[in-house]
């Protein structure tokens, strides 16, 4: 029990309510997996769970007199994700139970996973006795180009003795990587400059694909302005911006992910690694400006600078409802929220992806 709410567990389910379904993977009743939250509902009622979280935020935490925004992008509901990350405990490779983050359980196939992630995580489970003994957290991932990576962090930098051994269990072409703790992400099996697997990408690839899309179309006409691409990734936004005309700016705190984008995106884009609270201030005004900060938002200070920007439009991509709408409020002196929908791409979850349009006032 908290100061303003409550929370409590279904006890016995009498009469099923409208909606209500039987859940298809065996871990989320039996085990509490943590990993799903709505899978006990169907997709319609998913949606609309998701769509209220996103309008309660911008009514509660925005102060905006808003109904509950459309619902985009639908997918396949399972399927869908192109990497997970297991944790590692005394031998067990899973999920945390839900509302016990100290317990792990086993997981013998996630649904959520994409078909070649599920074969990557059969193989890690066959070959497990290879894992380093201090293994903390392995992270399966098919990247853009169908390259296949299973990254091992683990605890220390000690030796990694069998990891050829754990490589002959994974399907051919498969990259091993090895992360351990306070050092660099290393190749220790397959090709020796593949796609950077550590850094950020999106779960859901055919989603995601669309929202940046439609953020990007939400700017409006680009050639010849002067735009900034904050918390930029892997540079997809900030190549398509420049393929379109605009002077980008971009910012991003992870030097392999800019090296990435430098490696197989355009020439002309201003990209600058560091953190967007430090760089923010000393990029040339804008005209217009796309954000897509994670889970945390913008920092204050991000936030300072934009309402000071002179920038007409600014666009949004928020994975956390509630960090946009503080985000929107700090904003509101300058900028009023012309636009928002919401993007279906965590299906079976409580998490939703939003695109936010604020036009100067």
């Amino acid at each position: 029990r908290h100061a303003r709410f409550a929370r409590a567990e279904i006890a016995e389910v009498v009469e099923p309510g409208p909606g209500r379904v039987d859940p298809p993977c065996p871990h989320y009743l039996r085990d509490r997996c943590g990993s799903c939250q709505l899978q006990h509902l169907d997709s319609a009622s998913q949606q609309g769970v998701r769509r209220t979280i996103v309008g309660d935020a911008m009514r509660r935490i925005a102060r905006l007199d808003r109904e509950d925004p459309p619902m985009l992008g639908n997918g396949p509901p399972f399927g869908y994700r192109a990497r997970i990350t297991l944790t590692v405990r005394h031998g067990v490779i899973g999920y945390h139970r839900h509302g016990a983050p100290d317990q792990i359980i086993e997981i013998t196939s996630c649904l959520l996973a994409s078909e070649p992630v599920r074969t990557l995580h059969a193989a890690v489970r066959r070959g497990r006795r290879h894992l380093p003994r201090d293994a903390e957290q392995v992270s399966l991932r098919e990247d853009a180009e169908g390259g296949l990576h299973v990254v091992v962090r683990t605890a220390g930098e000690g030796t990694w003795t069998d990891a050829a051994a754990l490589a002959a269990e994974l399907p051919d072409g498969v990259h091993l990587w090895w992360h351990p703790a306070g050092g660099a992400a290393r190749v220790v099996a397959g090709s020796a400059d593949p796609f950077p697997a550590t850094v950020f990408a999106q779960v859901n690839p055919a989603v995601a694909g669309a929202v940046r899309r439609a953020a990007l179309d939400a700017l409006g006409p680009v050639s010849g302005a002067r735009v900034w691409d904050l918390y930029a990734g892997i540079g997809e936004s900030t190549g398509a911006l420049a393929d379109a005309g605009a002077q980008v700016a971009s910012v991003e705190r992870d030097p392999r992910a800019v090296r990435h984008a430098v490696g197989v995106g355009p020439a002309g884009p201003d990209r600058r690694v560091g953190d967007v609270a430090d760089h923010a201030p000393r990029l040339p005004a804008p005209d217009l400006v796309l954000t897509n900060p994670p889970r945390l938002g913008m920092e204050e200070s991000v936030t300072a600078v934009l309402r000071e920007s002179g920038a007409g439009r600014l666009v949004y991509i928020s994975c956390d409802p509630a960090t946009l709408a503080r985000d929107i409020g700090r904003l509101s002196p300058a900028y009023r929220l012309a636009d928002l929908t919401a993007w279906d791409q965590f299906p079976q979850t409580a998490h939703v992806e939003c695109v936010a349009t604020l036009e100067r006032r």
